[in-house]
């Protein structure tokens, strides 16, 4: 009698672990008005995969199209933390949503960040057509480190050598890093910047390279910075040389200063700042018949 109470309770454990394991494992739940395809590989990595979200609702046009890119200063972060303050709010908007992973600086250092944003652009450009996206409305976004990376995919071009580029209807930089010197060797130096590009030769170079404002120019697509007036982790005036470089070039960009913000918003901040963003996207075209998605 105790054997077969022991093998019960051996099951019983067992059936536990293996539910605990499902759980942990299967995709994130999505609210029921979103249909999504999750980890999806635009590249041969085991980190190169991206979701794209979409809302079930019909839809008598192609809807715009965003792709996003998560923060955590390219050593750390996941996909999953644009849920809430990114891609849920472009949702509403009737976006399809290409939530994006990619190689941090555990994995591989820079240019890899760069590489594999600039692949999963031309992926979702690429496959447009099948979620019916319009690819002349289609913007890119990011948080810090993927702010960087959304600046990267909307300016870099041919020449930086870093990956295909593609032509973006906009870009909604929040918080990024600009000028990757000033965060690695300059003034404003962080740890998390030297773990993501370490000391090598070239390594001034390289910076330069991967940094946004290296590519100001006057054909880009408009530009919006968002960014919090005490930002000590990606010092405030970053976003404004960017934007002050980009309107001496002739280029349409504004920025967003939000008063007693810091790295990121807090949810009373945050509405406020959606306001602006998706005004600057009306104003640019983007959302068009928004009733319509």
């Amino acid at each position: 009698m105790r054997i077969a109470l022991t093998k019960a309770a051996f099951g019983f454990v067992f059936a536990q672990i293996i539910t605990c394991f499902a759980q942990t494992n299967r995709a994130p739940a999505f609210p029921d008005w979103i249909s999504a395809s999750t980890n999806i590989h635009y590249d041969h990595y085991d980190q190169t995969v991206l979701d794209v979200m979409w809302p079930k609702a019909s839809s008598a046009e192609k809807r715009p199209g965003v792709i996003m890119f998560h923060g955590g200063g390219w050593i750390r972060g996941d996909k999953k933390s644009m849920m809430g303050n990114f891609a849920l709010p472009y949702l509403k908007h009737g976006f399809v949503v290409c939530n994006v992973e990619y190689r941090m600086a555990p994995v591989a250092t820079a240019p890899a960040a760069v590489n594999d944003a600039l692949d999963a652009a031309k992926w979702f450009f690429d496959h447009a057509s099948e979620y019916n996206v319009d690819t002349n409305r289609i913007v890119v976004t990011g948080a810090s480190a993927g702010g960087h990376l959304a600046l990267m995919v909307g300016m870099a071009d041919a020449s930086a050598n870093l990956g295909p580029t593609v032509k973006v209807a906009a870009i909604v930089n929040g918080y990024g890093i600009t000028d990757v010197g000033d965060v690695l060797t300059g003034p404003h130096r962080k740890s998390w910047a030297t773990q993501w590009l370490p000391e090598q030769e070239g390594r001034d170079a390289l910076a330069k390279r991967v940094s946004p404002m290296t590519y100001v120019r006057k054909d880009l697509p408009p530009i919006l910075t968002v960014q919090g007036a005490n930002d000590r982790t990606v010092p405030t005036e970053q976003g404004v040389k960017l934007t002050q470089a980009l309107h001496d070039a002739g280029v349409d960009a504004e920025m967003v200063t939000v008063p007693n913000a810091g790295h990121g918003f807090s949810a009373q901040q945050w509405p406020g700042v959606r306001e602006k963003i998706f005004a600057f996207l009306k104003k640019h075209g983007v959302l068009q018949n928004e009733s319509n998605n």
